[in-house]
């Protein structure tokens, strides 16, 4: 007769199993290469030990030895390697946007979570970082093609510093058919655009007329500006940065697809 303690441990010992994963589960996901994720973007599926803030998902970029991270608020980049199933970020830069408490506290617990050194594993698409109090299960994202996609601009771009969006201000941008349609956080507009593989031809825009709040009008002027001849375009998943030439240097636009 096997001992009640025993019996006991065999219990406690298939759940920790269960909470874990099955064996077929560790056997056929692995650490993976920087080659591996280089280029894919992973958002998050699923967080446990921590609750996201309403409607918000963890993004992880990487590309070569550097990962980019968003966790509804700030844009965050560093250096990266991964050594024995062990992801190490460097210190990492980020954009200074200022966002609710809630969201920029959890710029800050993203951030701890990459520096301490998680465990990482890859099973086809799907990746997952492992902490001491936390669990990340990320899917790969397909790039979103630029025709067709209502993209929402959530930051602003001019020497190299990224500026939020004014609060409660929805601009988008919208290509179909070589027509643009355009929200700029006030006004209205539409205008041609040609599409390439890395540009964008807009040609003249049309707005309406209405008058807006003066943090409304500069946020107008500045999508404006932006979205005037030719551009120069990147999408990385469900994200996309437009860059232009302006009067003082590169000015820009940072956007998501809804």
């Amino acid at each position: 007769m096997i001992p009640r303690t025993a019996l006991t441990l065999l219990a406690l010992s298939a759940l920790v199993l269960a909470a874990c994963g099955s064996d077929d589960d560790t056997a056929s996901s692995s650490a993976p290469t920087a080659d591996d994720l280089d280029g894919t973007t992973f958002e998050s599926t699923d967080v446990t030990g921590h609750e996201l803030v309403a409607d918000t998902t963890i993004t992880l970029a990487f590309q070569a030895d550097t990962v980019g991270a968003n966790a509804g608020c700030n844009s965050m980049n560093g250096g990266y390697t991964i050594t024995d199933s062990t992801l190490e970020v460097d210190a990492m830069a980020s954009t200074m946007m200022a966002c609710s408490d809630e969201l920029m506290a959890q710029d800050d617990w993203l951030a701890e979570c990459l520096a301490s050194g998680p465990e990482i594993a890859l099973d086809g698409d799907r990746l997952t970082l492992t902490g001491a109090e936390a669990t990340l299960t990320l899917d790969a994202v397909q790039d979103v093609d630029v025709e067709g996609t209502t993209w929402m601009i959530t930051g602003t771009v001019a020497t190299e510093a990224v500026a939020s969006i004014p609060q409660g201000a929805e601009p988008s941008l919208t290509i179909t058919d070589g027509q643009a349609a355009i929200v700029t956080g006030c006004n209205n507009g539409s205008g041609s655009v040609e599409v390439a593989d890395t540009t964008l031809t807009f040609g003249p825009i049309a707005t309406t007329r209405m008058a807006c709040e003066p943090d409304l009008d500069d946020l107008e002027a500045t999508v404006l500006a932006v979205l005037q001849g030719e551009v120069t375009y990147e999408i990385d998943g469900a994200t996309m940065s437009i860059r232009a030439d302006g009067p003082d240097g590169e000015i820009g636009l940072e956007l998501t697809a809804r």
